[in-house]
């Protein structure tokens, strides 16, 4: 089960992870607030239809238990951090950095699900996973790091940060529910989300965009947000938040390398003891072979 639930992780992570630099390029066309928008609406409708033509092939059969009463609280609070306040802050933030830069910082995810999952859900930790989640923020601390800091300096950072934090708490109350049928969480959650954002971002003014851009922006939802968040749930399902947040760490480094690869992003110094710091303390989370061979708790 461990190995099946690192799997989907490293699927989830690849997928979201590939996301990133082709979002950035969008972000050249459209707001940031639609845009976050349009990757969800194309996730949930990609889903929709997927949801569909399982439940009429498989006659009503789910690879996992459909939602109860008491989820919907669990699943309402994912979708509006997650599914919400999650993709404004990161197409914000990621309008104001590069996106090697974004990709990286996006490492912080990992270490404040891990956080919130020691701390409030109680799930067990060692000295290693400590030591990797500093190094992880050290690399973070240096990628935003400026030889001359202003306030601007510091935005684009700041605000994948909040996408992070908003992204740990969905991590670990979707964690509760995902026992339930992954395909239905993710589609209600990105379907819900999608709109809302789409509707504030016309409601605040932002200018529409050409079908070309909203066919392509919802192909990158639908693979990066929809078909990631059902490898998430079954990789939460299999081995909580904490490791599956570990696990899903490698996703920044896949959006830097094809942002340098693709985008043409400079390999700085900076980047370089960024993502030097980082992988280490990545490699130490992944060294921890279960939650259940770890103390502290």
């Amino acid at each position: 089960m461990s190995r099946i639930g690192a799997g989907y992780a490293l699927l989830a992570a690849f997928l979201f992870g590939a996301s990133t630099p082709f979002s950035k390029i969008l972000l050249e066309e459209v707001s940031p607030w639609l845009l976050a928008g349009i990757l969800y609406l194309g996730s949930g409708v990609g889903l929709l239809l997927i949801f569909l033509l399982n439940h009429r092939m498989m006659k009503g059969a789910t690879s996992g238990a459909s939602l109860k009463l008491s989820d919907w609280k669990c699943l309402a609070t994912a979708t509006c951090f997650g599914g919400i306040f999650g993709p404004i802050f990161l197409m914000s933030g990621l309008s104001r950095s590069s996106a090697s830069a974004s990709s990286l910082l996006l490492n912080l995810e990992g270490v404040l699900t891990a956080i919130i999952a020691w701390v409030v859900f109680k799930e067990r930790y060692n000295a290693r996973i400590i030591f990797g989640i500093i190094l992880i923020v050290l690399g973070g601390i240096a990628l935003s790091w400026s030889s001359t800091p202003i306030l601007t300096t510091f935005v684009g950072p700041l605000l994948i940060s909040f996408a992070c934090l908003a992204w740990a708490i969905d991590n670990n109350v979707t964690q509760k529910i995902s026992a339930s049928d992954p395909v239905q969480i993710a589609m209600i959650k990105s379907l819900v989300a999608g709109s809302v954002n789409v509707l504030l971002a016309v409601f605040v003014g932002a200018r529409s965009t050409s079908l070309n851009i909203m066919l392509w922006g919802s192909v990158l939802g639908f693979l990066g947000y929809g078909v990631s968040i059902v490898f998430f749930v079954l990789a939460l399902r299999h081995i909580g938040a904490a490791r599956t947040g570990a696990y899903f760490s490698i996703a920044p480094f896949v959006g830097a390398i094809l942002s340098v690869l693709f985008l043409n992003d400079p390999v700085s110094i900076q980047l370089g003891i960024a993502g030097f710091l980082m992988g280490i303390g990545v490699w130490l989370n992944l060294s921890v072979r279960t939650t259940l061979d770890v103390g502290f708790n």
